[in-house]
Formats: structure tokens, C-alpha cells, sequence
């Protein structure tokens, strides 16, 4: 049994050598993504694992299937880049990573709204001129507040918890509600969580159905002065629609870890290059913006989960045609 890991970082790199030297099995590790150029060292391997947030090759399937590969294993959550429908009429299984820290991404949000609501930006920008007053930067209080979550998965239950802690008052919204969560009695339609919730935070998945689901038409829904909060997914949100809301006052604040046109900047060194992107250089001079470069997933504990989950649940498929990640 052979293994090939694409997209390998360094901080990830212990993790695979250690599974593999307690496995006895050999884990060929690239930093390389997975294109349709460097595809073809998945030659002679049982399993793929990936990691990209941007697309992977539309040849992908057709590929590994003339190498007689059975798991593309992702080291992640979201397979809405991954083309589930080819690898199926290949028969290749796709494996993830559903839980690999979910307070990882919950305790982010919290940190980067709480950014947003003391102010932070504007503090650093007036302090780096020694400028050292208060005034007229009055911060606001989360426990004082209604907060929206968006998606009641792993890490939506934990965003819950977190902001229960803080004595907010929480409302949710997901197609699929959770059992334990409905007997609370927190959850409303999405129009209503538009309507009552002074902070809007989204947990769900990218799909068709939620393309945009942040857009004009759901922001004129929303209180003047509401705050959105996004570690999920960037086409959640119309990006156009945001900045023009956040210029006028009807969004107040945005904390944003994800971007619909994240591929070719977020984990890329563009040191002294032009970034061509208007949408994104606009959000990163916003003052009422807290950006960050889709790292709500990066702490020790996730970054070793996604590796050992990801390689444990190929291993099971090639040793016994299943496993509990089966995403196709």
C-alpha cells in the first residue's frame, strides 16, 4: 500500500511521517498542488490526498482512474471543489476531514467579531501615530446582542456555545436543524435571522442552494448596523453586495476569513507584486473590515487531525472498501 500526499506544508509534515512510520505504510509527500501538469505523480499509488482551496484539475478523475487509484482522501471539511459525479463513474472513493476542530474556527470567529467591536483597526491605525486617546472609538458588548448563526453543523453548535458563554442572545438557521438545538427553541426561518440579528455568522457549506445567500436582497432585510462574520466559505457572500453595505452604513463591520476569489492570494507570498483583484484590495482597506487569510481552520490540534484522519480513512477503503468519511 502507497500513499501521495499533494500540497504538503511543513507544519503538517511530522504528522504524516509519524503516521506512516507507526503504519508501516509509505506516504510519498509533494509540496506541489495537485494540477493537471503534476498529476501524473499519482502513478503508482493507492491513494491521493489533497489540500487546496482553490479548484482542482478538470481531469482529475479521468486521470487517477488510468493509474488505478481507489481513495482521493481531502484533509479538509468542504468537497465543493472536488467533482464528486466523475469520481463516482470511476469508482474512485472520496474521503474528508468532518471534524478535525471545530472550536478551531468557532473561537476565531469570536476573536476576529470581538476585533470588530472594540475597534481594533482604527485603535492600531491611531497608535502607530502615538496617538493614545479613547475618544470617540466607544467599543459595543456581545453579550448585549442577538447573533445569528448560519448552520447548526459541528462548528456551528460550537460558534453557539462560545457566544452563550459570552451572554448573548442566539438565534439559528439551518435547512436540516438539529434535534438537540430544537427542543431549545433557537431556531427561526432564515428571513427572521436576517430580520432580528444584530451579528450574522455562517457555518454552511458552499452549494448551490446558498450561492450568494449574503446579497442585496438579504442585506435590506438586516438591521441597520449589523456586523457578518465568515470563516466558511467566500461564495456565501456577494462580495459586491458587502463593500457597497459596508460603505453605507447598512452592514457596520465585517469580520471576513474566507473570499469568493480567494485561490491566488490567500497562502501566497505576493510580496511587492500588484494584486489585481479590486473587490479584495477594497475589503483590505476598510477600516470596518477584519481580514484574514483563511486560517480560522490553523491551530496544532486540526492541522494534526486533517492529517491523520485523512490518511486513516484511506487506508480503511483500500483495506476494506469503506470507511466512516465517505463523501462519494
Amino acid at each position: 500500500m502507497k500513499f501521495v500526499a499533494f500540497n504538503v506544508r511543513d507544519d503538517e509534515r511530522k504528522y504524516f511521517e509519524n503516521w506512516s512510520k507507526e503504519n508501516k505504510i509509505e506516504v510519498t509527500l509533494l509540496k506541489e498542488e495537485l494540477t493537471s501538469t503534476t498529476i501524473a505523480k499519482a502513478k503508482g499509488y493507492d491513494a491521493v490526498l489533497g489540500f487546496q482551496t482553490g479548484n482542482y484539475p478538470d481531469n482529475l478523475f479521468d486521470e487517477l482512474a488510468k493509474f488505478n487509484v481507489k481513495v482521493f482522501s481531502v484533509r479538509n471539511v468542504g468537497v465543493d471543489n472536488v467533482d464528486l459525479e466523475t469520481a463516482g463513474k470511476y469508482n474512485i472513493t472520496v474521503t474528508n476531514v468532518p471534524a478535525y476542530s471545530p472550536n478551531a474556527i468557532a473561537e476565531f470567529t469570536i476573536t476576529q467579531l470581538l476585533q470588530l467591536l472594540r475597534k481594533q483597526n482604527l485603535f492600531r491605525q491611531r497608535m502607530a501615530k502615538q496617538d493614545f486617546r479613547w475618544a470617540p472609538f466607544v467599543g459595543e458588548e456581545l453579550g448585549h446582542m442577538t447573533v445569528g448563526v448560519m448552520g447548526t453543523g459541528r462548528i456551528g453548535r460550537a460558534a453557539i456555545q462560545i457566544y452563550k458563554g459570552f451572554g448573548a442572545k442566539v438565534i439559528a438557521y439551518d435547512p436540516f436543524p438539529n434535534p438537540q438545538l430544537e427542543k431549545e427553541g433557537i431556531y427561526v426561518s432564515q428571513e427572521e435571522l436576517f430580520k432580528q440579528a444584530d451579528v450574522i455568522t455562517l457555518h454552511m457549506p458552499a452549494t448551490d442552494e446558498n450561492y450568494h445567500c449574503i446579497n442585496e436582497d438579504s442585506i435590506k432585510l438586516m438591521k441597520d448596523g449589523v456586523y457578518i462574520v465568515n470563516a466558511a466559505r467566500g461564495a456565501l457572500i456577494d462580495t459586491e453586495a458587502l463593500i457597497a453595505a459596508l460603505k453605507n452604513g447598512k452592514v457596520k463591520g465585517a469580520a471576513l476569513d474566507t473570499y469568493e476569489n480567494e485561490a491566488p492570494i490567500f497562502n501566497h507570498d505576493l510580496s511587492g507584486q500588484a494584486i489585481n483583484d479590486p473587490m479584495f484590495k477594497e475589503l483590505l482597506a476598510m477600516d470596518n473590515v477584519v481580514l484574514s487569510p483563511h486560517i480560522a481552520f490553523y491551530t496544532e490540534t486540526a492541522v494534526q487531525n486533517m492529517v491523520e484522519v485523512s490518511l486513516a480513512s484511506a487506508k480503511k477503503v483500500v483495506e476494506t472498501g469503506t470507511a466512516k468519511t465517505i463523501v462519494q
